[in-house]
């Protein structure tokens, strides 16, 4: 739908036309996340028939990849379909604007016709609004809403009022996901990738209709090739098959659980271990015993099993009595071919820069 000159949008301390974007009439203070994102704006108003963007790289090489306009308008009309968005919504953008996530937040606000807020990301995005703000659409990592409710518990009030606010980029811990029961407003967790545009899946957290597995959005064929991941095709990918890597259970032809990566199974004696059901039993134990770390699986490498089974945490070491308290536990919930068998400390994970956990970078920066 054609956008009005009258349209405007907010960014940090301002409020621009979209004509004024048009014609590259920029206040002269801006930072440089507000300026990489609002000549994306004017590209996108303008016009512009292709993007690239590039992968975050969390799980391999960043890689460049190249859409056409009418496959972001396809994509960001499919999401405004299924959570019933309508123009003159509210929509707050947090997440940065250089990966696909906010790209298409941005993008689904200029073709929904939303009046889009716009901030620099932030652990904590809500705590620059007040109690009585009104968001109709909200888009977050995890991390993000986790540390919102743990600093700023008062801005529940602006969760409430939303129509829809989406998770992605990382798994929603089961802590997490607990604390998310007390807001009112449809919480979703997305599927999706930069080769996707963004998300063709989702799992609905809270409220009426909660789920424990993913569905795809109208459109989406889903299958799986000879590893067990999951294959997707979509009409604005040409039905270009997306072969991805993470293994998955088909329950449906439009529904799916989620296992983990092929890439996070560790071979351990033989036996095939999948690194996310290892962090599920441990993040039980660790709610157990009241002991808030984040933390890892991954393997290292073992003279006699090939790759042990490694955990790592991050910050300061557990006591001997805590990581005694811990291993035992784990054996109550894991098998003895997933359990741990080592356990290193990180001070402090590293992210890639789009605020996904770097797991690879983390483990370097230890001598393991």
């Amino acid at each position: 739908m054609p956008t009005q000159l009258s349209d405007v949008l907010h960014i940090g301390n301002y409020t621009l036309s979209y004509d004024a974007i048009r014609q590259g009439r920029f206040p002269g203070a801006l930072s440089a996340y507000e300026t990489q994102t609002l000549l994306f704006c004017q590209q996108w108003l303008s016009g512009q028939e292709t993007f690239t963007l590039f992968t975050s790289g969390s799980t391999g090489t960043p890689k460049s990849i190249t859409f056409h306009r009418q496959q972001m308008i396809a994509s960001a009309h499919m999401t405004g379909k299924a959570l019933g968005l309508v123009a003159g919504d509210r929509a707050l953008v947090s997440l940065p604007t250089q990966y696909i996530g906010g790209q298409m937040m941005l993008v689904r606000g200029f073709e929904l016709q939303l009046h889009l807020t716009i901030l620099p990301p932030s652990s904590m995005p809500l705590s620059a609004f007040t109690e009585d703000t009104h968001f109709d659409f909200l888009s977050f990592v995890p991390l993000q809403l986790q540390n919102s409710l743990a600093q700023t518990p008062e801005k529940i009030a602006i969760l409430h009022r939303a129509k829809a606010i989406l998770l992605g980029g990382a798994p929603v811990s089961q802590s997490l996901e607990a604390q998310l029961q007390a807001i009112q407003a449809p919480i979703y967790h997305t599927y999706g990738m930069t080769e996707t545009i963004s998300h063709i899946a989702l799992k609905k957290l809270t409220t009426s209709g909660k789920q424990p597995y993913f569905t795809v959005l109208e459109g989406i064929k889903i299958s799986l090739d000879g590893r067990g991941c999951l294959v997707i095709r979509a009409p604005f990918l040409n039905d270009e098959p997306v072969v991805t890597n993470d293994v998955v259970q088909l329950l449906s032809p439009s529904t799916f659980e989620w296992m983990g990566r092929i890439d996070h199974v560790i071979n351990s004696g033989g036996v095939k271990v999948q690194a996310e059901k290892v962090e599920q039993g441990v993040e039980k134990v660790l709610l157990k015993l009241n002991l808030h770390k984040r933390f890892f699986v991954a393997p290292l490498p073992d003279a006699l099993l090939g790759e042990k089974v490694t955990l790592f945490i991050e910050g300061s070491p557990l006591s001997t009595s805590e990581e005694k308290s811990l291993t035992d536990e784990l054996s109550i919930f894991l098998t003895h071919y997933e359990k741990p068998k080592s356990i290193r400390y990180v001070p402090a994970f590293s992210q890639t820069a789009s605020g996904k956990l770097d797991k690879r970078q983390s483990m370097a920066s230890i001598a393991v």
